[in-house]
């Protein structure tokens, strides 16, 4: 008997920027269908477009209604827009904004349901998707709101080289002190050490925290949040069991390699932990939304609005992303199948000796 498929999601994003670019360009390669059948949330009328303007040929793409009706190894597209829906190429409009929303949420919809295994998400313009509908600084926030009451989800950077969490995301980095505290570092600690596990099969995962300040603060001459808070976020994490090493220098960490060591880094704030990491890993990085209870991951880039429409942007991303995605959806099920019945002591066993 057939192993049943998995089921990939894959929105369309803004579609004046790269996404439909990449997404049509992955999809061409045939080794996709042994790893998941694929589901573009968007439109047939631009994907349409792009195909032609990308001279991309003999791509059959399926229009289905729901997505329970994608079977075997065909690609598949279900329309979210409407048919007045326009691409103008490399600008920032209104209309896309809400094409990506319909994608996003009918998408999210279906992997609720349980009719997907994960989402891929082609990037979105954070300006123009906005309305009362979607009010977050982006995909990761908005997935947050939907899937966990309590908790946060963590933005984790992922490659073969390394991986970067952020302790902090989409915020304006005047407000990045105060919205550190050690409650939230233990929390994203605790994600990141269970998202290594479970997501990735890494049995003891080996964490990296940077501090804070330049040089981690010198022991307080520059800062105080490291002693106050981070060290003290990082010892209550030791406590639980969690390996962790810190507060290390970013520019120390990256500069001499060291970050080779660990198995992931947590960095304070956004760009402290994604302008290394972009610039070691722009062209093969996954951004993956950690600490949900669904699976979704992106390219690290953006809209790339400057590249749109000129067939050549790189695919790399977002095919890692995809392929990130159906490897997430399997380490989750090991992980599943490995723990689902442990070891139970009975009456008949309580202090004897088991042999």
């Amino acid at each position: 008997m057939e192993e049943k498929r998995i089921i990939i999601g894959i929105t369309h994003g803004d579609i004046n920027g790269i996404g439909y670019e990449v997404i049509l360009k992955t999809l061409q390669d045939p080794h996709i269908f042994e790893l998941c059948t694929p589901v573009i949330y968007g439109s047939p009328k631009v994907a349409a477009y792009y195909r032609k303007t990308l001279n991309i040929e003999n791509m059959g793409l399926n229009t289905i209604n729901h997505a329970h009706d994608a079977t075997g190894r065909k690609i598949y597209i279900i329309n979210c827009c409407s048919d007045e829906v326009k691409v103008e190429l490399g600008n920032s409009t209104e209309m896309a904004g809400q094409a990506a929303f319909a994608a996003l949420k009918a998408a999210t919809h279906d992997l609720s349901a349980g009719l997907l295994q994960a989402i891929v998400t082609a990037p979105i313009n954070k300006y123009t998707i906005q309305s009362p509908q979607f009010s977050f600084p982006g995909h990761t926030e908005y997935l947050e709101n939907m899937f966990i009451k309590d908790g946060k989800a963590l933005m984790l950077m992922v490659s073969d080289l390394l991986k970067v969490a952020v302790v902090t995301g989409h915020i304006p980095v005047a407000k990045v002190p105060a919205t550190i505290t050690q409650e939230l570092i233990v929390e994203k600690l605790t994600v990141l050490n269970k998202s290594l596990i479970e997501d990735f099969g890494i049995v003891r995962p080996r964490i990296a925290v940077m501090g804070l300040n330049p040089h981690a603060g010198d022991k307080g001459v520059i800062g105080t949040e490291e002693q106050t808070i981070i060290i003290p976020a990082i010892q209550q994490c030791i406590e639980q069991g969690i390996v962790c090493v810190g507060p290390l220098s970013a520019d120390g960490l990256f500069g001499s390699g060291s970050f080779r060591n660990f198995d992931a880094i947590l960095a304070m704030y956004h760009d402290q932990g994604l302008a290394p990491f972009k610039t070691l890993a722009m062209e093969n990085g996954v951004n993956y939304t950690a600490g949900l209870p669904i699976i979704r991951t992106s390219p690290a880039h953006g809209t790339a609005y400057e590249l749109a429409g000129q067939n050549t942007a790189s695919e790399s991303s977002f095919r890692n992303a995809l392929f990130l995605a159906c490897d997430i959806y399997r380490h989750r099920q090991d992980y599943r199948e490995a723990t689902k019945n442990p070891l139970k002591i009975n009456s008949m066993t309580q202090g004897s000796e088991i042999i």
